[in-house]
């Protein structure tokens, strides 16, 4: 079997090619220098973007714990709280059932055992206002 010699030069070439660019060290690529982020980042805006949080830390009020715990205590009623008091969820048993290990339906594939669940009735009933959800 005679190779070409143009084959042979073009796989010299590409092999250097490969090996030249696995060989570059990571710090010839990319130099270290003292610089912090912080640094370069202050040098790139100009300082200014620091002075302005600065600025908007100054102007924030504090809230103390009497303001924040009264205003919690007037927010205690919700949309959720109201509706899941008046209509409360009737239960609805999960059915866990088991799947044996099976093959697919073209038969080709295993499909190992698992387990889901299934909620016994197909929708979620609520009970009337007053109705008591529990025991039915």
């Amino acid at each position: 079997m005679n190779i070409p010699s143009k084959c042979v030069a073009i796989l010299i070439i590409s092999i250097s090619v490969l090996l030249t660019g696995c060989s570059t060290s990571k710090e010839a690529m990319f130099p270290h220098g003292d610089e912090t982020m912080n640094t370069i980042y202050h040098q790139k805006t100009g300082g200014g973007t620091s002075q302005l949080f600065d600025n908007r830390y100054e102007l924030r009020r504090g809230v103390d714990d009497v303001t924040y715990s009264q205003s919690v205590m007037n927010h205690t009623r919700s949309a959720k709280v109201e509706i899941n008091t008046l209509f409360q969820r009737l239960p609805n048993p999960d059915l866990v059932m088991y799947i044996y290990p099976h093959l697919t339906g073209d038969g080709k594939l295993p499909v190992p055992g698992y387990s889901t669940v299934f909620s016994f009735y197909g929708e979620v009933r609520y009970a009337m206002p007053g109705e008591s959800g529990e025991g039915q």
